[in-house]
């Protein structure tokens, strides 16, 4: 690690949101292995400069709840559904993280002992704070809510400092980047203007929960190798922060 490690800690005890897309690389499906050792040798530095590290993984690189639904299934069997391809991704990554020597312990919100410790809040807190990075799976156990709301319940319970949610853009943007060439990147954004204008960030329940906490949230690129300490450790202008007192372009 570099010596800016060595400055105190912006967050003692955060939590990394990853959609399952992030997971797949350039591919279209699955998991792409390179991929998957990047990040996690990015949450090792993490955890060797003295974060606790809790994760909550989506599952759209296996299976989306909401679009079986839209093609005539049951939408709480596929969210169920959904809330396995979680844990697949979740074992996933216990995995990469635990070949590079860093201890990991997935904890499930549907019980499954075989493969994962069920969720207990205060067995998720013991571990973070014995250097262990945790692992949520299974969403919050229960269909109609997205890995957003679980990500932001969780953060909550364990008492995290900040949510980093890992995107494929640098930021939030007033639109879409890709589509619209005069799309402005937000460097700050109060909870309310990321509701009245419905932007793409989180889903409504997770925005609305982090609000009434005052849960701050970092929205970053995470394809940019380092982004992941440098967003934790304050270094430079990083993503957008949901929470701020006013709303900032960047």
């Amino acid at each position: 690690m570099s010596s800016d490690t060595k400055k105190p800690l912006p967050y003692k005890r955060i939590l990394l949101k990853l959609s399952g897309e992030a997971l797949m690389g350039e591919g279209k499906y699955g998991i792409h292995p390179p991929t998957l050792m990047g990040i996690a040798e990015e949450v090792i530095e993490l955890s060797q400069a003295g974060v606790e590290v809790a994760l909550v993984i989506g599952g759209g690189n296996i299976f989306r709840g909401v679009a079986g639904a839209t093609e005539g299934m049951d939408r709480a069997s596929a969210d169920y559904m959904g809330m396995l391809a979680t844990c697949i991704n979740s074992m996933a990554m216990q995995d990469a993280l635990e070949k590079k020597g860093l201890h990991t312990r997935v904890l499930s919100a549907i019980k499954m002992e075989q493969i994962a410790e069920p969720y207990i809040r205060r067995r998720a807190v013991r571990h973070l704070e014995k250097g262990r990075v945790v692992i949520f799976a299974a969403g919050t156990g229960n269909p109609y809510f997205t890995t957003d709301t679980a990500a932001s319940l969780r953060a909550m319970e364990i008492n995290a400092e900040v949510i980093l949610k890992a995107t494929k853009v640098d930021g939030v943007y007033s639109a879409d980047p890709k589509k619209d060439p005069n799309a402005r990147r937000y460097r700050s954004l109060t909870y309310m203007d990321v509701l009245k204008q419905n932007l793409n960030v989180m889903d409504s329940t997770a925005i609305s929960l982090c609000m009434d906490n005052k849960l701050p949230i970092i929205v970053f690129d995470l394809t940019q190798r380092g982004n992941i300490r440098r967003a934790v450790l304050g270094d430079g202008d990083i993503g957008t922060l949901v929470g701020g007192s006013e709303t900032v372009w960047a």
